[in-house]
């Protein structure tokens, strides 16, 4: 069976008017509906329909939204004071803190004030739907609705089922994500869902093991990712755009929801950085500094360097030159090694990525060379 999608006349609300609740917001308006954005911090409602209206503008800039039609789509996102005011919503969507209490509190509220027909929707990355919708009037009409970051950019939408979820409701959400110009997939309601499990955490967690490991700095696995994996951004920048508070309590959410199964095990690095406020993007501050006059870091990258004429032995001793010990053969030299050993301190001090499978074997074939310091 097929769902119908909400229609556009309806009533869209949002709780939470951080990053994402920002970004569904603008989603749900420009697909016709008028969107009520509701949060406790008024200057997050204030911060959220600026970015709304600065995207907005953008697209107007760019000839892909006609300006009276954006004008008119600015005035249908509207600031609510009072969880009373989504009465008359078709479908109400939360995106707050990633917190069962906090949800579960929320939508134990949600159940006495919304009609009987309307939708509830959690976009939580990795907490169970049915214990959201526990003390829930109506489990049976809350679903996971779960957008990516950026949300207006990123097309796949995750319609969850928790145990109690009907049908009906799992279909009409993944109607209204494909009428909102999205890729819905439906997911069951396991820690961390399909994407967040399968690609989301191993991708952070991996890179902060490299990063623990002082195998590369933040800025060169960036840059790797990005170069030769063909990625918009690397673990360390997208972990900055979703704010470490958000991507921590994810981990620790799906690390508890396996009971400490250690491929899930959270980060003592990104624990630092949530203690110290250094939250990416949102605060200024992350892995990366984004104030006004901070120089961006260098990642330790050359791209398209032919490699050094001569023996291996002489080629593979110009990439470790930024080791401390470089003017010392390197003890390993084997042909098939993309990273040769420091004879001093036995670690590898270089990776080298190759633009092609067959690009290693040819002596002077255009590269790419990632040069770590180790010692």
């Amino acid at each position: 069976m097929i769902g119908v999608a909400i229609d556009t006349s309806a009533i869209v609300g949002v709780i939470g008017a951080g990053t994402m609740g920002a970004g569904i917001a603008q989603v749900a308006v420009l697909a016709g509906h008028t969107v009520l954005l509701y949060d406790l911090n008024a200057d997050a409602i204030d911060k959220a329909r600026a970015s709304i209206a600065s995207n907005v503008q953008r697209l107007i800039d760019k000839n892909k939204l006609d300006e009276n039609i954006g004008r008119a789509t600015l005035e249908r996102v509207r600031a609510v004071s009072d969880l009373n005011d989504f009465r008359n919503a078709a479908l109400v969507i939360e995106a707050v803190a990633e917190r069962l209490d906090i949800k579960r509190a929320l939508f134990a509220q949600l159940k006495s004030i919304v009609s009987p027909k309307c939708v509830l929707a959690t976009n939580t990355s990795s907490i169970s739907i049915m214990a959201i919708a526990a003390q829930s009037k109506h489990p049976l009409r809350v679903v996971g609705m779960h957008f990516f970051n950026p949300a207006p950019l990123m097309a796949l939408v995750e319609v969850v089922r928790g145990l109690a979820t009907s049908d009906a409701v799992a279909q009409v959400v993944h109607a209204t994500a494909s009428a909102w110009g999205k890729q819905p997939v439906y997911a069951k309601s396991t820690p961390g869902f399909s994407v967040n499990r399968v690609a989301a955490r191993p991708f952070y967690a991996e890179g902060l093991r490299v990063l623990n490991e002082q195998s590369a700095d933040a800025a060169s696995v960036d840059a790797v990712m990005r170069d030769a994996g063909s990625l918009r951004m690397g673990p360390f920048q997208l972990m900055d755009r979703i704010g470490h508070d958000v991507n921590f309590a994810v981990t620790r959410s799906v690390f508890e929801a396996y009971f400490n199964d250690p491929r899930f095990t959270p980060s003592l690095i990104q624990q630092e950085l949530v203690n110290a406020g250094f939250l990416g993007r949102k605060s200024g501050r992350g892995f990366y500094d984004y104030s006004a006059y901070a120089s961006k870091p260098a990642a330790r990258i050359e791209t398209n360097l032919r490699a050094p004429s001569g023996s291996y032995s002489a080629r593979m001793h110009r990439v470790i030159r930024h080791c401390r010990h470089a003017s010392q053969r390197p003890a390993s030299m084997s042909p098939r090694s993309v990273a040769p050993i420091c004879p001093d301190c036995s670690r590898r001090s270089t990776t080298r990525v190759s633009s092609s499978p067959m690009a290693a074997r040819r002596p002077n074939a255009r590269t790419r060379w990632v040069s770590t310091t180790w010692c």
